[in-house]
């Protein structure tokens, strides 16, 4: 049996559910973003309340129905994707193909769906985060904008600047300025 799990889009996001999950007693097969696995295992509704009820203070919850569970997958193949741009192979690759590999959906669908739940597209979801992904990288201040518009798949860096600056407000090099932590945004609450 599976379980899926919202805003759990991280390692470290993982971690916390599967000792969470261990604390209850609960052995599962695997933790992987978004999604429990108890295998064979069939949880009850008693033991869904308890998970709810431990992992809810931690920032998640149960996802019951399939289309909010379509939605968490497509957002955890976005976050996938924009975390790993720089592995050869997907900086060039299209949304649309990257997500229909990975869902058995149409894009058409996905997009539909998508935008009607969470009121916005899937392109601009995916441009959120890659900005937050630029963000982060302009905070560690290890690589320059050019190589930071290389790694996320940018045209030009003149195309980074302006989207950046249509999200953010400011431009890349001021935000670099700026160093603060307080203007870059947790990727589960985008």
């Amino acid at each position: 049996m599976k379980v899926y799990i919202k805003n759990m889009v991280c390692n470290r996001c993982v971690m916390v559910v599967a000792d969470a999950l261990e604390d209850l007693g609960l052995p599962q097969r695997a933790v992987i973003l978004g999604e429990v696995d108890f295998g064979d295992q069939t949880i009850s509704p008693p033991q869904l309340d308890r998970i709810r009820d431990r992992i809810e203070p931690l920032g998640f919850d149960l996802i019951s129905d399939r289309k909010s569970r379509l939605i968490e997958a497509i957002k955890q193949k976005i976050i996938e994707l924009v975390q790993a741009q720089n592995q050869e192979g997907l900086v060039h690759q299209k949304l649309s193909d990257y997500l229909t590999q990975h869902i058995a959906y149409e894009y058409n669908y996905l997009s539909t769906l998508f935008s009607a739940v969470e009121g916005l597209t899937i392109e601009r979801y995916y441009i959120q985060q890659k900005i937050e992904k630029v963000k982060e990288l302009l905070v560690y201040d290890e690589l320059s904008l050019t190589e930071i518009s290389f790694q996320l798949g940018y045209s030009s860096l003149p195309h980074l600047s302006s989207q950046f600056k249509s999200v953010t407000g400011l431009s890349p090099s001021h935000f670099r300025g700026l160093k603060s932590t307080k203007l870059r945004h947790s990727i589960d609450k985008l």
